[in-house]
């Protein structure tokens, strides 16, 4: 089906436009559902609920804060991880001939 626009009048193409907008959302709307009830046969293969699956990934999301594995000697409140990049005392002390080992905690 093609329309010709061209030959449309202000008013009606208005009134296409929020038909194809309607249109859309029904279309988005009915795909939502299709996609909620495939999940939910796909989790029920597996003998678990959408929810039980959802709230187990929740749950695994939150991840522990990494314990500091090392400090500075001249400032211990001062800590890093070992992750990431390297503080600038961390540096400083390599630097000035120190062994990463000198500030484990």
């Amino acid at each position: 089906m093609t329309l010709d626009l061209s030959a449309m009048s202000r008013k009606e193409l208005l009134q296409l436009r929020s038909n194809v907008e309607k249109a859309l959302q029904d279309a988005e709307l009915r795909e939502r559902q299709e996609a909620l009830k495939a999940a939910e046969e796909a989790a029920a293969k597996y003998g678990f609920s959408l929810d039980e699956i959802a709230t187990a990934s929740r749950q695994g999301a939150k991840k522990a804060k990494a314990a500091p594995k090392y400090r500075n000697p001249e400032n211990p409140e001062e800590t890093w991880t070992g992750r990431g990049r390297k503080p600038h005392w961390v540096h400083a002390a390599l630097t000035a001939g120190k062994d990463i080992s000198d500030l484990e905690i």
